[in-house]
C-alpha cells in the first residue's frame, strides 16, 4: 500500500515541537479526571489551528475537530494525558517536579504525538476526505475518563465511523508497531470481600470463629477455580493482592478484608468469574460458620480490536517503515485500557509502538508503570506519522479489509 502523503517527513518536521511538549507535560504530571495544566499545554499547542474545540463537564478532557472540505467519513484519534501516583526515579533533566506523580505509562508521549498529528493534518486540511476528531482524554489510569467523555456527548459532536489509539511500549523494539485483531487487552474489575467471624483470645481459638484461615481457604479456592473451571482458550485472572486483618499477636480478629483484581478476555468468562467469586466467598465462609460478603466494582471492559481496523494500521505501519515495522501480537495482554469504552460503540483498533532506548535490550528495560521507565523520543516522529497515515487512509477508503 502506498500513502498519498509523505507522512514520514511530516512526522520528522513535527518532532522537535512534540518532544518539547512531551517534556513539558512530563515535568508537570497530573492524576485523574481533572488535568487543567496538561489541558492548557495541549490547547496552547493547538492554538491558531482550524480546529473546533469542545469541552465536557465531567473531566478536563476535550475534543478538537478538523473538518476537511468534503463531507466524508469521520475518524477519531485518541491520546490520553493523565499520569500515575508514583515517584519518578529516572534522573532525567525534565523529570517530574510534582511529588508522588509520574508519567510512567507514556501518556505524555501519547498526547504530544496527537497534538503533532493535529498540526500536520491541519496543514493538509484541503486534501482531507472527511473529518478528524482528536480526543485528548484524562483519567485513563483507573478513572474511566473515556466513559465520562462519552457520557458528556463529546463523541456525538462529530460521530466517528472508526477510532484508533496508539500506546507506547518500552519493551518492544524502537519504532515497531504491534497489535492483533480481536481481544487486545482484558477487562478489569476490582474484587472486595469481607469475611466475618467472632474474635477472641488467640490462645483459645476454640472459643472463637477465626476468619483468617477461612480467608486463606477462599484465596486458594479462587485459584483452583481459575485452574480447573476457566477454559484455557478464554482465560481469566483472579488475584487477591491485599489481606487486611488483626491488631495484635494474641487476638483473633472479628473479620478479614480481601482486595484484588479480576481480568478476562470475554464477557462470558467475565460473568463466569464474577459469579464464582461471589459463590466461593459466601460458600467457603458459610462452611466455617463465618459470613462472607463479596463485592465487585466493575471496571474497564475488554479492549476488542476490529480486524479490518488492525489491517489498516498494519498497512500504514508497513508503508511508513517497511515489512519489519509491524508485528502481530501472539496473544492478548491481561492489562486493561479505557479506550475499550470507545471501541464498544465504534469499530477501531489500538496498537503499541516500541520506544526502547537505542542499544538497549527491550525485554530488560524498565516496563510501563515503573519508576525508571524512559522512552526513545525519536520514535514519536513515527507515532505522529502513523496517526496521520491512519486518518488519511481511513477517510479515503474506510475499513475495507486489507489483504492478509
Amino acid at each position: 500500500m502506498e500513502l498519498t502523503t509523505d507522512w514520514t517527513a511530516a512526522g520528522e518536521a513535527e518532532l522537535a515541537d512534540v518532544v518539547a511538549l512531551r517534556r513539558a507535560i512530563h515535568a508537570d504530571p497530573e492524576v485523574g479526571l481533572d488535568c487543567p495544566r496538561t489541558t492548557a499545554k495541549l490547547r496552547a499547542a493547538l492554538d491558531g489551528l482550524p480546529l473546533e474545540i469542545h469541552e465536557g463537564t465531567s473531566t478536563s478532557g476535550f475534543v478538537a475537530i478538523l473538518r476537511g472540505p468534503s463531507n466524508g467519513r469521520t475518524v477519531l484519534l485518541r491520546g490520553d494525558m493523565d499520569a500515575l501516583p508514583m515517584t519518578e526515579e529516572t534522573g532525567l533533566p525534565f523529570a517530574s517536579r510534582v511529588a508522588g506523580r509520574m508519567h510512567a505509562c507514556g501518556h505524555d508521549a501519547h498526547s504530544a504525538m496527537l497534538a503533532g498529528a493535529a498540526r500536520a493534518l491541519c496543514a493538509r486540511r484541503e486534501a482531507l476526505a472527511g473529518t478528524v476528531v482528536f480526543m485528548f482524554q484524562p483519567g485513563e489510569e483507573g478513572h474511566h475518563g473515556a466513559k465520562f467523555m462519552i457520557e458528556d456527548g463529546l463523541l456525538d459532536v462529530a460521530t466517528p465511523d472508526a477510532a484508533f489509539a496508539l500506546h507506547i511500549s518500552p519493551n518492544m523494539p524502537s519504532g515497531v508497531v504491534v497489535s492483533r485483531p480481536g481481544p487486545l487487552l482484558a477487562s478489569a474489575d476490582t474484587l472486595r470481600a469481607t469475611i466475618r467471624g467472632r474474635g477472641g483470645h488467640a490462645a483459645m481459638p476454640h472459643d472463637c470463629v477465626d476468619p483468617v484461615p477461612v480467608a486463606c481457604e477462599i484465596v486458594s479456592a479462587l485459584q483452583a477455580f481459575v485452574a480447573r473451571r476457566v477454559p484455557v482458550t478464554d482465560p481469566a485472572v483472579l488475584s487477591i493482592t491485599k489481606i487486611d486483618a488483626g491488631s495484635a499477636h494474641n487476638i483473633v480478629p472479628d473479620r478479614v478484608e480481601l482486595l484484588g483484581t479480576m481480568r478476562a478476555l470475554s464477557e462470558d468468562t467475565r460473568r463466569l468469574a464474577s459469579a464464582a467469586f461471589e459463590r466461593i466467598v459466601a460458600g467457603v465462609a458459610a462452611a466455617h460458620d463465618c459470613v462472607g460478603e463479596a463485592r465487585i466494582e466493575p471496571g474497564y471492559p475488554v479492549t476488542n480490536n476490529d480486524p479490518a481496523a488492525v489491517a489498516l494500521m498494519r498497512d500504514c505501519a508497513v508503508a511508513l517503515g517497511g515489512e519489519g515495522a509491524y508485528a502481530t501480537m501472539p496473544a492478548p495482554m491481561m492489562g486493561a485500557e479505557d479506550f475499550s469504552y470507545v471501541l464498544r460503540r465504534t469499530p477501531g483498533a489500538m496498537a503499541f509502538i516500541g520506544v526502547a532506548e537505542p542499544g538497549s535490550d527491550p525485554a530488560a528495560n524498565p516496563p510501563l508503570h515503573n519508576t525508571r521507565m524512559t522512552i526513545d523520543e525519536a520514535v514519536m516522529a513515527r507515532g505522529v506519522a502513523l496517526h496521520c497515515a491512519v486518518a488519511e487512509r481511513f477517510l479515503e477508503g474506510g475499513l475495507a479489509p486489507a489483504s492478509p
